[in-house]
């Protein structure tokens, strides 16, 4: 059955409460704000062995503040409360609760809910905790760049229905901020995906209403209720390209680029399951350490922009001057030398503490990959210029022995060398996890003409990449892409979904799981790709 429901009566039925945001379509509408009681179910994420923290919304029909407690236990019917505890929130907060309950088992599946002061009660939601000691496996569900209005959350929704996930980290992108009709342009958003505020998000209530809209979303919302989650932000949580002193999508009628960056921060930390620690490290038993960063908005500088170049005469010089020189400086950072140090000291000390894997999730690729000469015949002729010159510039930068993207890795050589390099004098055991490209990637990170680790890059839940501008095979392009790039191993340039990583002691394995469809409601997949490290290699294969 199909539900049409306009924008006029949306705004009609703030009385119909929480209950409405189960209906397909709701979720994206005004009336969202007009909600009361437990408006987007549960979820929980920071996950250790002993603590968890759980996270609801809760608006009262005063509007004023609330007191909620929680509950925890290791049963769905709560027979035995075994932790909880209480929180005040209100308008100061978007009336969001964070509450992290300490006393846990170690490894155990726990049901949370949270009661409000009128006895009303939140859905039950199910979490688990990181495991001690000696582990067999551990599995955990990768995503990024979920654009709402391309499609469905088909990949959540396929995620959450497995029933084997002991984790889900999400590497960023979890919301765009364009305006509607931006990206996606209006002939590509599937009807009902409609996002709020219907402007760009600037302004801290912006961030917050669009955080709304996307946590309505019944997939996400299963998602979240069923699997403890790790998040990270990437840019679109903020703004496109951005970097600690502003973005590229941040113009100056747009306000203070502190401003924006500040509002941006406060709504993720308020309806994300996420502490306010800005990076975080997590033991799977003596399985693995799985490291969250932040490279975007605390310490990263500015991305290189090679397109004045193109005004020389003679580019290929101009960019190979580039690359022996500005491209190489070592104050050019990702992380910024706190977090730096903080990540190779933790590398180290989880290697000698006995861990068997080191897993770091970054928001963007480290991996190289070089665009070949071919890539200008793979354009539609109805390309849009901007695609067209991105390619063209890729294709003249790789002929100087330059990447082909300078907002990931690509663009600050001289961290990701000493990254590398502590990892690979550490002996870490290297795994590195990330999105952002909206595709498809493996690679062998190499450092100095050695391994270093191997890199397992994510395709997008529904953000379109290399498709949506191509005119041939795709995997001709995939084939092309790994030839000229000796880091990449294999990579999908043409479908959504997301990853799903499994550690066990002696080897990881990481499944690119495609949807068949984001263009409708469909819980079909594919296992696109399979890789494999065993450990010690630091090499897939």
């Amino acid at each position: 059955m199909t539900i049409r429901i306009d924008r006029r009566s949306l705004l009609m039925t703030g009385t119909l409460g929480a209950g409405a945001l189960a209906i397909p379509g709701f979720a994206q509408t005004p009336a969202i704000s007009a909600a009361r009681g437990f408006t987007h179910a549960v979820a929980s994420g920071e996950p250790m062995s002993d603590s968890m923290l759980l996270w609801t919304r809760y608006v009262p029909e005063t509007g004023d503040s609330a007191e909620l407690r929680v509950e925890m236990s290791t049963t769905a019917d709560f027979a035995k409360i075994m932790g909880g505890g209480v929180q005040v929130t209100g308008p100061w907060r978007d009336w969001t609760s964070k509450i992290t309950v300490g006393g846990l088992r170690a490894g155990t599946v726990y049901h949370y809910r949270f009661i409000a002061p009128d006895g009303s009660k939140s859905p039950v939601g199910r979490t688990k905790t990181l495991p001690e000691g000696a582990v067999k496996s551990f599995k955990a569900g990768i995503f990024s760049c979920s654009n709402l209005p391309f499609g469905y959350f088909n990949a959540y929704a396929h995620a959450a229905a497995q029933g084997d996930l002991d984790l889900a980290i999400h590497l960023g992108d979890y919301m765009y901020e364009y305006a509607i009709g931006n990206y996606p342009a209006l002939e590509d958003t599937v009807a009902g995906r409609v996002i709020e505020p219907a402007t760009e998000m600037v302004r801290l209530a912006d961030y917050r209403l669009r955080f709304a809209s996307y946590r309505a979303d019944p997939d996400l919302q299963k998602l979240h209720q069923l699997v403890p989650m790790i998040m990270q932000w990437d840019d679109h949580e903020s703004t496109n390209d951005s970097w600690e002193g502003g973005a590229q999508n941040h113009q100056n009628d747009e306000g203070d680029w502190n401003v924006r960056r500040a509002a941006s921060i406060q709504a993720y930390r308020e309806w994300m399951p996420i502490s306010d620690e800005p990076w975080k490290a997590y033991d799977i038993g003596t399985l693995a350490t799985l490291f969250r960063t932040e490279t975007r908005l605390i310490g990263r500088t500015k991305q290189p922009d090679i397109a004045p170049l193109f005004r020389n005469l003679n580019v290929i010089k101009a960019l190979t001057e580039f690359r022996d020189g500005a491209w190489q400086n070592p104050s050019m950072t990702m992380m910024g030398s706190q977090q730096e140090e903080w990540l190779a000291h933790g590398i180290r000390q989880s290697v000698k503490a006995g861990q068997q894997w080191q897993v770091v999730g970054f928001g963007t690729i480290m991996g190289t990959t070089m665009v070949p000469e071919a890539a200008a015949g793979w354009l539609a002729p109805d390309a849009p210029p901007r695609t067209r010159n991105y390619v063209m510039a890729g294709i003249a930068a790789s002929k100087a022995g330059l990447p082909s993207n300078f907002d990931s890795w690509g663009g600050y050589p001289a961290a990701r060398a000493r990254f590398l390099k502590g990892a690979q004098a550490a002996g870490a055991n290297l795994v590195v996890i990330s999105g952002d490209s909206h595709n498809g990637w493996a690679y062998d990170l190499a450092q100095d003409g050695k391994a270093a680790g191997v890199e397992f890059a994510g395709q997008g839940v529904t953000s379109p990449g290399y498709e949506s501008a191509i005119k041939v095979d795709p995997k001709q392009v995939a084939a092309a892409l790994v030839a000229a790039s000796p880091e990449l191993k294999w990579c999908d340039t043409s479908r959504r979904g997301y990853m799903t990583l499994t550690i066990t002691p002696e080897r990881v394995t990481n499944d690119w799981i495609f949807v068949d469809t984001i263009k409708a409601k469909s819980m079909a997949t594919t296992i696109g790709h399979t890789a494999t490290v065993t450990r010690g290699r630091n090499l897939m294969g």
